[in-house]
């Protein structure tokens, strides 16, 4: 079959990119359209997957609208070239609505509720929409759960094994404890009144964190000239390496949480609203440690009490508990594949 992937920020190529490969292994011919939005394209040149660029990210509520309108309307003029038998997608707003008028299967995955409105929309148009079971909300007879999370589509031990090697190429020792803080841009749709560290808790969690042993910064927006000597300095493609080395990693970023917590290495996560995967991830296997409503004061105390511990013990405490975690959960790669060929074969016996 022919298979069209939406591709719109950079944690959807890691969350396709074994899936493609599955595929065309499998003799599909499978597509890609990407957006220049942060490292995306990057990522997708590094993992040698071809794509088109539709557009590039705006910000702003109008802008960011403009943008969507432009990737409906170059979505359906590539599915009337190419004809997909399925569209798969992230979030999915344009392929949802560029499937609905151009009469395609299209198959929506999200975890994110602060996009609830959006949400609501995109389940009603596409075939199928598809969450981690941790999701809050219900979106009725297309909505379908998995056991597990997005960030295992890649990071699950069948998908990714960590290589040491990478970071010594590049100064980090990863048998040393060091911690790493992720900052993020707030310009993505989901972003709006979301908030983390400001600048003086950004500080304050430098100096503490340092008790533990080196800091290093991944920020998805330029640094302050005062930080800019803990960036991280890793390649694009290699950060996933950094969190399964990382004693703690603390920060903005949802997808970055999870994704710590799947490679065994406890998270801090600040924001207002929270996700309902980091929550699970809390209350289920207390690998993510949540501050939602911007408790910033609250989260820096937590950094204060956990950097007077035992890096080691802390490392080998997170690892116990992703053992629970993977007993509980599935290889997602597998999943999205064998649900999107059944999806399509179940599409094409109805049409015909």
């Amino acid at each position: 079959m022919r298979v069209l992937i939406d591709i719109l920020h950079p944690a959807h190529v890691h969350f396709f990119r074994h899936a493609v490969q599955e595929l065309n292994a499998r003799g599909h011919e499978v597509r890609i359209l990407s957006r220049e939005k942060d490292v995306a394209t990057q990522l997708l040149d590094a993992y040698g997957l071809d794509h088109k660029v539709l557009s590039v990210q705006k910000a702003g509520k109008i802008p960011l609208a403009g943008e969507l309108a432009e990737r409906i309307w170059k979505t359906r003029r590539v599915i009337r070239n190419f004809r997909p038998d399925v569209m798969l997608g992230l979030m999915g707003p344009s392929i949802a609505v560029a499937g609905a008028l151009e009469n395609v299967h299209t198959i929506v995955f999200y975890d994110n509720e602060t996009t609830h409105k959006l949400n609501q929309l995109v389940s009603r148009l596409a075939d199928a929409w598809i969450s981690p079971r941790g999701f809050r909300h219900d979106y009725g007879a297309k909505h379908s759960r998995y056991d597990g999370y997005h960030e295992l589509a890649y990071l699950h031990p069948n998908r990714f094994a960590p290589d040491p090697e990478r970071l010594r190429a590049h100064g980090l020792d990863p048998e040393k404890p060091f911690t790493l803080l992720r900052f993020v841009a707030w310009e993505s749709i989901h972003d709006g009144g979301e908030s983390g560290f400001d600048l003086a808790g950004k500080r304050k969690a430098i100096a503490t964190l340092a008790h533990l042993g080196p800091v290093y910064i991944s920020s998805e927006k330029p640094l302050p000239p005062e930080f800019e000597h803990l960036r991280l300095n890793l390649p694009v493609e290699d950060i996933h390496h950094a969190l399964a080395s990382a004693t703690l990693v603390i920060g903005e970023s949802s997808t970055m949480a999870s994704e710590a917590a799947c490679l065994g290495t406890h998270a801090v996560f600040v924001s207002k609203s929270g996700r309902g995967v980091n929550d699970e991830q809390q209350t289920r296997y207390g690998l993510v440690k949540n501050f939602n409503g911007g408790r910033q004061a609250d989260a820096l105390a937590y950094l204060a009490k956990i950097a007077a511990t035992d890096p080691y013990a802390i490392k080998m405490d997170a690892q116990t508990r992703r053992q629970s975690m993977l007993n509980e959960t599935i290889d997602v790669t597998k999943f999205i594949v064998d649900y999107v060929e059944k999806g399509a074969i179940a599409s094409a016996r109805a049409a015909a």
